[in-house]
């Protein structure tokens, strides 16, 4: 039997890396490939610890914000070399920022490799793989600008309950220690009509859930000189019939401005959860950042938010060890983090990116030094994190169960979600279901489980530094089960996997009808 020709993608980096990730499936199902999850025999095929899935085209979409990035790309490829030897006609594509960046470099240090595209051409992905494969040769294509819109491409979602839709790409912004200006070009907004078009697509297609995409979605609207475009935007996604939740990422503090806090609080479906990246609590490190706030902004844009949305759950970016960062600097961000009372962090170790402005600056903090101060907060954020999720103990949360994000079931007979502020929530079964959790998101999925994007309603009985715990079930208590559509496309997902797999082993069909005999 010849299996159809497989790929798998494995995505490095941000949102919109994901994003860009689900058009290139997109393009590859187009073109006649199948995801290898759906062709048991080529998954079977999989190396353990090299990462090919036992796919005929693995793409790798990389991240280049982190110092190691490279490192981690060419370990990766190092195990892949062993991997495509041993399978003939294996192809191996990289793309994202890094691609960007590196272009031909990439195949000079790994020569195996047979396809590397940008970020501004995401659509060339089928063509050169064709290509390289009718060449026998690497095809190399990197563009400096946005040739299609990404967001304009086919698209294979990762998720049957939630989406990814771009309102623009690029910034125009100049932190010095941000490479993805360079590698994502300048700004460019998508006209409203097409994004809202884009979310009406994608719940029609049975998702819940969308999240609305942009290097700073604050300065949406500059491009076609619309003033308060992107408050407009969420209170137009609050008209699109079954959408039960949106949210956003990520703003810029300098240009968050009242109407998009009334927005957040006067739609319906924008949940309350907000991402504000503070980067550092020192006004003297804010400006060699170009940061173009201050401290004082900063936490007045969350005392405006909280004012107006009590319960929304606010989660920050903060760099560490930034050039010239002293003592005193530091201790401003802990100030600031003490402050604003953050449900989580994402904490970064400053790494300098070739190319930036702080990469050359002077005063590079020592390794020992930043590494203790991450420490330090580290420690501070734990705590904060458990004090809040403590103080919602008690609370009936509704949790949209995802499939495979940190899934507890097999050991404890949980299910995991996010709650309506994006906090990640583990709920107990209760006791008649609790045998069956080792079938959820499978083949065998007992009736009566919930499915990947319905949703659960119960009470938090324990707040963790980065999770909350729902086991109100366990003692008898509230557990409810929301039968949403996005239950439903997970459930048609499935099923159509399994056709598939059954048409692959089935006897090939000639088309010719057949005759019922009998009563």
């Amino acid at each position: 039997m010849t299996l159809p020709r497989t790929y798998a993608i494995r995505t490095l980096g941000c949102q919109m890396n994901v994003h860009d990730s689900e058009r290139l499936a997109g393009m590859l199902e187009e073109a006649g490939y199948r995801h290898v999850d759906t062709v048991p025999e080529a998954a079977a095929r999989a190396h353990d610890g090299a990462g090919d899935a036992g796919a005929d085209v693995l793409v790798l979409n990389t991240c280049s914000v982190r110092e190691n990035a490279a490192n981690k790309l060419f370990g990766n490829l190092g195990q892949l070399a062993a991997v495509k030897r041993e399978r003939p006609g294996m192809q191996i594509a990289v793309g994202g920022c890094l691609a960007q960046q590196m272009g031909d470099g990439i195949v000079e240090k790994a020569p195996w490799v047979d396809v590397v595209l940008g970020t501004h051409n995401l659509d060339v992905l089928p063509t050169l793989l064709e290509r390289a494969r009718h060449n026998n040769e690497a095809a190399v294509e990197i563009e400096e600008s946005l040739k299609v819109f990404p967001s304009t491409l086919p698209t294979k979602r990762e998720s049957a309950y939630a989406g990814w839709v771009s309102i623009s790409v690029g910034c125009n912004n100049t932190c010095t220690f941000c490479i993805v200006p360079q590698l994502r070009g300048k700004e460019r907004d998508r006209r409203p009509g097409e994004i809202l078009a884009e979310v009406g697509a994608v719940v029609a297609d049975g998702a819940i859930e969308v999240t609305l995409l942009g290097q700073n979605v604050n300065s949406y609207g500059v491009g076609f000189g619309q003033k308060g475009a992107f408050a407009d935007l969420l209170r137009a996604c609050g008209e699109i019939e079954g959408l039960e939740r949106v949210r956003f990422t990520s703003p810029h503090p300098a240009a968050f401005t009242n109407d998009v806090i009334d927005a957040m609080a006067e739609t319906h479906n924008v949940m309350p959860s907000l991402h504000m990246p503070l980067q550092s609590g020192s006004d003297r490190i804010l400006r060699a950042m170009r940061r173009s706030y201050r401290s004082k902004k900063f936490l007045g844009i969350l005392d405006a938010v909280r004012e107006r949305i009590p319960n929304a759950a606010i989660t920050t970016d903060i760099i560490v060890g930034f050039p010239g960062e002293t003592e005193e600097d530091f201790q401003a961000t802990l100030d600031v983090v003490e402050q604003s009372r953050f449900s989580s962090a994402f904490t970064f170790l400053y790494s300098p990116r070739p190319g930036t402005p702080a990469a050359d600056m002077e005063d590079q903090v020592p390794a020992e030094v930043a590494g203790e101060r991450y420490r330090r907060l580290l420690d501070l954020q734990k705590r904060i994190s458990t004090e809040e999720n403590e103080e919602i103990v008690g609370r009936t949360v509704e949790v949209l169960i995802a499939e495979g994000e940190g899934r507890k079931d097999a050991d404890t007979a949980r299910l995991t979600g996010r709650a309506e502020d994006n906090r990640l929530v583990h709920v107990a079964l209760p006791e008649e279901l609790r045998p069956y959790a080792d079938t959820f998101s499978g083949e065998n999925h007992v009736e009566n489980l919930p499915r990947p994007g319905d949703m659960v309603r119960a009470v938090v009985t324990h707040g963790a530094p980065h999770h909350l715990l729902a086991d109100s079930a366990v003692t008898g208590g509230t557990f409810e089960i929301i039968r949403t559509r996005a239950g439903e496309a997970w459930a048609r997902g499935k099923a159509r996997v399994a056709e598939l797999d059954a048409e692959a082993r089935g006897p090939v069909s000639l088309g010719l009808p057949t005759l019922r005999v009998g009563p």
